[in-house]
């Protein structure tokens, strides 16, 4: 290779002309929009991991637990080994090898479920990070799947959600079976039955209290109010002694307000008594597992659709949108969509923009408008393409008349 014509430069410290590093392309706008959307994806990353985190703590306790009773078990034996027959030690082996055992099923069974849910993570990063110019179309179109699915399983769509999962196979990219074990809590909770919510609050027991979640103490009131309500007032003091009395401390006020319910029975018509017995106290409690449910996975509150959506009507909303002319095209002229803008301010608008009706692109300088005799106004890109297509004539969507290219007339944007 000849390098006559190279500059000093070029070679300092001894580097050749093929080591100088190359000036990286800049990434594009589009990729550009997918980097800023990944920020969104925080929920789709943390809901399995917190899952398998909370899979490992529970076999990590039930471990501990065993195996802490075996040792007991052993030491209780060897310090009666004298006062123990043959048959008796030989017995009490057996239990202890049947019970370690038990364990070693119960660690292995774990293990295959740990080994599943750090597939699904690992499943997910790799969903994120095989974002590419090229599959843009077919990543951005399952991630609206994904989406859907959020929202039926949220709507209680269970059957339609997994059958829309299956059918994209994207089992390993939505959470599915973490929301059927809220279904279960839920449906519980819907039969006025407190006893699967409290089991769920003992599991998460450490999360919850680290949140300062009233979730267990609500559900606490909730079965001591349906024992006052069963007219069980000897079994609602004794429940009182041994449940709530634990949360004096942090709840006096709302204790001593339930503990006057003894007194006033589940007829009382005081507004401030009376509220504990409505049947609204149980939509309550679902509602309320719902939010500490999805604060315990880092799920967001509402459904991920609604957030989307009302991202983009954000950009669209204006007074116009409110009145009697707003066009069917406009999605704010439906009632759904009304009602998911309704808490969003209006566009900030500075100037009118042009929009049109067959491309849905801008109308400008580089896309002027054009007026058909009729009235009506289209983008000349459209038109244009429809004339070459056509003969010379374009014909207009709204009404189904047809015009020659050359009667149009150029729009001028002031």
């Amino acid at each position: 290779m000849d390098m006559a014509g190279e500059s000093p430069s070029s070679l300092a410290n001894g580097d050749s002309a093929a080591s100088t590093p190359t000036v990286a392309a800049p990434p594009s706008s589009r990729m550009l929009q997918l980097a800023e959307s990944l920020k969104l994806e925080h929920q789709f990353l943390r809901a399995p991991l917190e899952q398998f985190k909370k899979t490992i703590r529970s076999h990590h306790r039930y471990a501990e637990k065993e195996i802490s009773a075996v040792l007991s078990s052993v030491a209780d034996a060897a310090d009666r080994s004298d006062a123990m027959s043959r048959e008796d030690a030989a017995d009490h082996l057996r239990s202890l090898v049947s019970r370690l055992q038990g364990l070693k099923r119960k660690l292995e069974e774990g293990s295959q479920t740990q080994k599943l849910q750090a597939q699904r993570c690992r499943a997910r990063l790799d969903h994120l990070d095989s974002i590419d110019v090229d599959n843009v179309t077919e990543w951005k179109n399952t991630r609206l799947k994904r989406i859907l699915v959020d929202y039926m399983l949220r709507m209680s769509y269970y059957d339609t959600a997994k059958t829309l999962a299956e059918t994209s196979n994207i089992q390993d990219l939505v959470d599915i079976d973490i929301f059927l074990d809220a279904k279960r809590v839920i449906d519980s909770l819907q039969n006025k039955e407190v006893g699967p919510a409290l089991a769920w609050c003992a599991e998460n027991k450490s999360r919850l209290k680290k949140s300062k979640s009233k979730l267990e103490f609500q559900l606490r009131l909730q079965e001591f109010i349906e024992l006052v309500r069963a007219d069980n007032y000897l079994r609602a003091i004794q429940y009182a002694r041994k449940y709530l009395a634990p949360w004096g401390m942090t709840y006096m006020k709302e204790l001593q307000r339930v503990m006057a319910t003894l007194a006033l029975r589940s007829k009382t018509e005081c507004p401030t008594y009376k509220v504990f017995f409505e049947p609204m106290q149980w939509v309550y409690l679902v509602e309320q597992f719902r939010q500490e449910f999805c604060r315990l996975f880092g799920m967001t509150l509402e459904p991920l659709l609604n957030i989307y959506l009302q991202a983009g009507l954000s950009a669209l909303k204006t007074p116009f949108c409110f009145e009697e002319g707003c066009t069917k095209e406009d999605p704010l002229s439906h009632e759904s969509f009304r009602k998911l803008a309704a808490p969003l301010p209006f566009s900030k608008q500075h100037h009118s923009k042009l929009v049109c009706y067959i491309t849905k692109e801008l109308m400008d300088t580089e896309n002027p408008p054009l007026v058909l005799p009729n009235g009506y106004v289209y983008s000349t890109k459209a038109l244009e393409e429809m004339a070459t297509k056509n003969d010379g004539k374009v014909t207009c969507p709204r009404t189904g008349e047809t015009f020659n290219f050359s009667e149009l007339v150029k729009a001028y944007i002031s």
